[in-house]
């Protein structure tokens, strides 16, 4: 007896990518992915993060508009976050600020934040697109924006009378804000320093171009 022939329908088929964000989605999870990228993850998740930097669903502060941003734009992004504050030293006092995700959401935050970097990456990254749509042209420059916000907020600051400079870990995300701040028509510089990468912009014009087009309309 013959056996049945195999018919494709009986062979999985691969999952199909998800839909792109739209873009008011996209800017929000964009520019949180930007934050968490900009700090080093607690120690408790330091291996997890060299391959899932989103997974652990956890990211700490030590400025507390950088906390409230995160959270108004978790908020937005329809993610639960609570907010823990820890003050410490003596002489010189400082605060830390650790935003956690609930365990029940940390699935859908890490998507949502690994579908924004993914798309707003290759949208800075990706040069200019003949017969780009209008929204397309309008968008650009503020994700441009969104990375540097994040960056302002959540990087380490390099303050010289030259230039305002961001220390950072992440190769990617520099290369993010070289390209950023050169849609926003700033000229901008990266170079490698003691275990991070800086990204600095000139005093004067340019800096004060970069930090108006970072701030919250």
């Amino acid at each position: 007896m013959l056996s049945e022939p195999t018919t494709l329908l009986d062979r999985p088929r691969p999952s199909s990518p998800p839909p792109p964000l739209d873009w008011l989605t996209l800017a929000d999870a964009f520019e949180v992915a930007c934050m968490v990228r900009c700090t080093p993850p607690p120690a408790a998740d330091v291996r997890r993060f060299d391959v899932d930097p989103y997974r652990g669903g956890v990211a700490e502060f030590n400025r507390e508009d950088a906390a409230q941003r995160m959270r108004q734009l978790l908020g937005r992004l329809d993610v639960p976050v609570e907010h823990e504050l820890t003050t410490g030293g003596l002489r010189r006092r400082f605060e830390l600020h650790r935003l956690s995700v609930p365990v029940e959401h940390r699935p859908a935050y890490a998507a949502v934040l690994a579908a924004g970097w993914r798309q707003g990456r290759r949208e800075l990254l990706g040069g200019p697109v003949p017969g780009a749509s209008t929204a397309r042209r309008i968008w650009r420059p503020r994700l441009a924006a969104a990375a540097w916000r994040a960056a302002l907020l959540a990087g380490g600051r390099h303050v010289r009378r030259h230039c305002l400079g961001i220390r950072l870990a992440d190769r990617d995300l520099a290369a993010v804000l070289v390209r950023g701040a050169a849609l926003l028509e700033v000229p901008a510089a990266l170079r490698p320093g003691s275990g991070c990468f800086l990204v600095s912009v000139p005093n004067g014009e340019h800096r004060t171009r970069i930090t108006e087009s970072a701030e919250l309309g």
